[in-house]
């Protein structure tokens, strides 16, 4: 049987409801967590394809801060309050062994994201907070002071804080689905414009939809607008999918342009970053030396990843069966120039259903950014994505929802 009067209740239980209730039940609170889904941290299972990508272990909290592409100062409070090194302790505490990889990302040692989510679940139920199945459709307001929710199996419970963390609407399938803006909103909150960020794109040329599945280490991409203006520039992995561009460089590029407007963009793909157009000239020139009597379709095989060969030597212009000896000095500037700048031209915008995040939220403007309580209703509090806040992948926007949680528990 659930009690109906708690000191706490948190709905949703993601990485920053979990955080949130365990935090307010260390403090020696009655912890009521909600969750619509079966299952506690259901999207904490498929982040970071499956092996939970915790946190990012930067050197400090101004990094997260840079990190964060919107509303960033807001966070001050909770990044200080509980930083990424305190991320990376606390699940070390729980037993959670963490590793850390390209671009500083934190992930368990296990590669199991079943590895993080049992062990905040553990520690949630360890710390005395109960867990209730079940969908709240309502939170309980009256003369601006937070009351409690209603729920659809078992009605009305009473509470003296609410917590809302329940994400935003990206991954529906996970149970994001809006909610907690329709509480924000009843409550007399403003939500901001809701958009994907950290979404793969659809591009317009065909030839990238055949390389479907590879993937490209190491790789610069730059992303210019219809002015011809930089928009953004990064460093690392992209991949070809069967809608167009992902990986983490597409996906970071995304949250830069905005408005997501239709043919807005270009993305140039630099395959050899680390050589300018003189080094990477005269490294052609020693594999060229090195299969002077083969045909060109034949001598990048130390260059480039066999997928992406065939894709190359058509962009070049040259003549696949033309023999490397025979190859000019002109064709070979021309390969030069292919594989420092290959263009796209960006279609569209996957569908919010597939970004990682949501862009947009709850007004920053409404919330206190120093205990996560609304400055409308009193002992009403938000945490996680549910915010207008978002940052880059690579752990950053795990952190925000172990932040703003521990904030919002600390001071419900």
């Amino acid at each position: 049987m659930i009690n109906n009067q708690f000191d706490v209740i948190v709905i949703g239980g993601g990485a920053a409801g979990m955080m949130a209730a365990g935090t307010a039940a260390k403090r020696g609170k009655s912890v009521l967590l909600i969750e619509k889904n079966r299952i506690l941290g259901k999207k904490m299972l498929i982040t970071g394809k499956g092996r939970c990508n915790i946190t990012n272990a930067c050197d400090d909290v101004e990094e997260l801060i840079k990190n964060t592409t919107k509303n960033s100062s807001f966070l001050y409070s909770s990044f200080y309050g509980f930083t990424n090194e305190e991320t990376i302790s606390f699940f070390n505490e729980l037993g959670v062994e963490t590793k850390v990889e390209r671009g500083n990302r934190v992930f368990p040692v296990s590669d199991k994201s079943m590895t993080v989510v049992d062990a905040l679940v553990g520690h949630i139920k360890k710390c005395g907070v109960r867990i209730l199945h079940d969908r709240v459709v309502d939170v309980v307001v009256k003369d601006n002071v937070t009351k409690g929710v209603v729920t659809e199996k078992h009605g009305v419970i009473s509470a003296k804080s609410v917590i809302v963390a329940t994400g935003g609407v990206s991954y529906s399938q996970t149970g994001s689905t809006g909610d907690g803006y329709v509480f924000a909103e009843k409550a007399g909150h403003h939500v901001t414009e809701i958009i994907p960020s950290l979404v793969p794109v659809e591009v317009e040329e065909p030839w990238a939809y055949e390389l479907m599945g590879l993937s490209l280490r190491n790789v610069e991409i730059t992303v210019v607008n219809e002015k011809n203006k930089k928009v953004y520039t990064d460093f690392g992995e992209m991949l070809f999918a069967h809608f167009g561009l992902s990986g983490p460089v597409i996906l970071s590029a995304s949250a830069h342009m905005r408005p997501m407007e239709r043919g807005k963009y270009r993305i140039f793909l630099d395959l050899k970053p680390a050589l300018d157009e003189s080094q990477l000239d005269a490294r052609i020139l020693r594999d060229f030396q090195k299969y002077s009597n083969k045909d060109f379709a034949n001598s990048l095989c130390d260059l480039l990843p066999s997928g992406l060969i065939g894709t190359v030597v058509e962009l070049s212009g040259i003549e696949p069966h033309k023999k490397v000896n025979s190859i000019t000095k002109e064709e070979r500037k021309g390969l030069v120039s292919v594989l420092k700048k290959i263009e796209f031209t960006v279609r569209d915008f996957c569908p919010i259903e597939q970004a990682i995040i949501t862009s947009g939220g709850v007004s920053v403007k409404e919330i206190d950014p120093s205990t996560m309580e609304s400055k409308l209703v009193k002992g009403l509090f938000f945490a996680g994505e549910v915010i207008d806040v978002d940052a880059y992948t690579g752990g950053f926007n795990l952190q925000i929802a172990f932040s703003t949680g521990v904030l919002a528990g600390n001071y419900c």
